[in-house]
């Protein structure tokens, strides 16, 4: 089983990740884009679609987090607990490719907007040397790289408050010269471009294993990031639509430095944007990987991905690799390609976590036990939402999509690997088989019963509880009502 010791980030160390990723390259450098090319209505239309797929979710994975002990790992070592390591691999694998490539999204927008103003500089070459600083930052310490977030955190606010309190952008010659045709770009097209905008919450779900107590941090921060996000988001084409011609929009990234009351604080708040969210992801992703080599989803010559270093078990290997990714994807060197494969998967892993919880609290299973308790109902919803979208945005690539994530869970399946926690669909049947057996193998029995239910409940005491077997001062109440409740019939 997976074990690693806490590190000591405070427990409000998943808002930052979160909300900065959230506020980052799309609000600065697209939010004109989409506006230009749909409009007010449709673009307030968008700003929901997304933010209402990102809820379910979020209530999605506060419900998981707050059901079992959440380790490194993030939304893949939720899955994996919940429906098993091969439904976990298979989602965890792709969600660890979207954080890395999400670097390289990060680090081009931040390129990008220094290219426009220093327009001799290469865009590829500031991309990769950023990509390379922003890894050794996050090398250094997660500690450290959160605490840097706090500042950015005020540099963005300080853009915000400009904008709002900005004036009508001036025409420039420049602009008039661009060719743009306004609504060229159809509306699930532009979303796909626009989705990766709201996807910030993974940065701080996949901090999990340096949380201190993250069953309460995760629900917190996500929810909060989620909140704040959506309000900014609704703001903000309110402020454009009336400042800005469609056309200077369209093709000007930077439209908001014409409109703001400082020009220069939008790029103090675009750059501090794009580098946190490079940060956020350069910490995530590796941890993602950790956990896959941990469990064993990972080939075995690529075990060493799983090393921890120092007091905080950091994956600085894994952290190498996700850069060697990283830089690979900033080759690319266009916004406008990397967005939509993130945004595929993103919605596979959304998907994934709202079916997981939506399952467990179908079936009502007596492992299933969250503080935070969410309908099924919604969280079903979540998961038909981000197919639903899928399938608009770009159906053959939803179908590919599908095809890769069930072409890893065969592969993982054939492999036979044994996790020593129980899924939602083999959890009951073990225990009531462990009851109907214990008292035929005596000491033996016991042990391996409080063994093997790691996962399924909080703690041996609570597996020997339930079961009906000895007095267990450690369980909680709950148990003892649930032990009872079974006996009742």
């Amino acid at each position: 089983m997976l074990t690693m010791q806490r590190a000591s980030v405070p427990l409000e160390a998943s808002l930052p990740p979160s909300i900065l990723t959230i506020l980052g390259v799309i609000m600065y450098l697209r939010f004109g884009w989409v506006l230009g090319h749909v409009g007010l209505a449709n673009t307030l239309l968008i700003v929901t679609i997304s933010t209402s797929i990102t809820l379910l979710t979020g209530l999605s994975i506060s419900a998981i987090a707050t059901d079992q002990v959440v380790r490194a790992g993030g939304a893949y070592y939720m899955i994996s607990r919940s429906l098993g390591i091969e439904t976990g691999g298979a989602v965890g694998i792709p969600l660890f490719f979207a954080q890395a490539l999400s670097v390289a999204l990060y680090t081009l927008g931040f390129a990008e907007s220094v290219v426009r103003i220093f327009p001799t500089l290469n865009l590829t070459l500031v991309a990769l040397i950023v990509t390379v600083l922003v890894t050794l930052l996050a090398l250094q310490s997660a500690e450290i790289a959160i605490k840097a977030q706090y500042f950015i955190m005020a540099a963005i606010a300080l853009s915000l408050i400009c904008l709002v309190f900005g004036h009508t952008a001036e025409p420039t010659a420049a602009a008039a010269t661009v060719e743009v045709e306004v609504g060229s770009v159809g509306f699930w097209e532009v979303l796909a471009v626009f989705f990766p905008a709201v996807t910030g919450i993974m940065s701080g779900v996949n901090m999990s294993g340096d949380l201190k107590n993250p069953s309460k941090a995760i629900p917190v921060g996500t929810l909060a990031a989620i909140g704040v996000g959506y309000v900014i988001y609704m703001l903000i084409p309110l402020t454009l639509q009336f400042r800005a011609e469609p056309v200077d929009l369209i093709g000007d990234p930077l439209i908001m430095r014409r409109i703001a009351l400082w020009g220069d604080s939008i790029l103090l708040g675009v750059w501090g944007a794009t580098l946190s969210s490079a940060i956020g992801s350069i910490l995530g992703a590796p941890r993602v990987l950790q956990a896959l080599a941990r469990d064993g989803v990972l080939p075995k010559s690529l075990k060493w991905l799983g090393k921890g270093d120092g007091p905080n078990d950091e994956p600085r290997l894994g952290t190498w690799f996700t850069l060697g990714i990283a830089l690979a994807a900033v080759t690319i060197g266009d916004l406008n390609v990397i967005a939509p494969v993130l945004t595929m998967f993103f919605l596979t892993t959304y998907m994934v976590l709202n079916v997981s919880a939506g399952i467990e609290g179908f079936l009502r299973s007596p492992s299933f036990r969250p503080t935070f308790k969410v309908p099924w109902l919604l969280s079903l919803l979540g998961a038909v939402g981000c197919i639903s979208i899928m399938f608009l945005i770009n159906a053959m690539a939803t179908v590919v999509a599908a095809v890769i994530v069930l072409g890893i869970y065969l592969w993982l399946e054939r492999r036979e690997i044994e996790g020593t926690w129980g899924g939602c669909a083999t959890g009951c049947v073990d225990v009531f088989d462990s009851n109907r057996t214990l008292s035929h193998q005596g000491a033996a029995g016991f042990e391996k019963l409080a063994t093997s239910s790691a996962g399924i409940f909080r703690s041996p005491y609570e597996a020997l509880a339930f079961v009906g077997y000895g007095e267990c001062p450690d369980a909680p109440a709950r148990v003892i009502y649930r032990r009872q409740r079974l006996a009742r019939g």
